[in-house]
């Protein structure tokens, strides 16, 4: 499992937002200038969070993007899911994988779902209220 530069990106965009969350509607330009994030970029993945619910948007003067929700509400498992095509450790276990034809004697499938779980459960156990109490606020962490 590899995460994409949208998934990293899509958690500092939500972990921004939440720690600015007191200044209402957050314009894009501002996000996108304290993260050091390609406007253009951000805004490909903005519509992806906002499609899902994650964030509200607000057009014109005044306007920008907000959380819907308090950041504990939401999961880093959540918000990768979104992202990705799979967070699963083989292609096997991805969402929509044929079925393995060898998936009956296959003596390290119970390894990789095991994998797979401790990722799922480990993702979705972290919110994005810990990543904020993780570090200090702006753009000094990596993810």
């Amino acid at each position: 499992m590899l995460i994409s530069t949208k998934g990293r990106y899509a958690l500092r965009v939500m972990v921004d937002l939440a720690e600015h969350r007191e200044e209402g509607y957050i314009p894009l330009k501002a996000v996108a200038q304290r993260q050091d994030i390609s406007e253009k970029y951000l805004e490909a993945i903005i519509k992806l969070l906002v499609r899902a619910g994650l964030l509200s948007g607000l057009r014109g003067k005044g306007g920008g993007y907000k959380l819907t929700k308090d950041p504990a509400q939401y999961t880093v498992g959540d918000i990768l899911r979104l992202t990705e095509d799979s967070l699963a450790p083989v292609a096997c276990l991805g969402p929509g994988a044929a079925p393995c034809a060898k998936a009956a004697e296959c003596r390290t499938r119970s390894l990789w779902q095991g994998l797979d779980k401790v990722i799922r459960d480990y993702l979705d156990s972290v919110t994005v209220a810990d990543l904020m109490a993780s570090g200090g606020a702006g753009n000094d962490y990596v993810i």
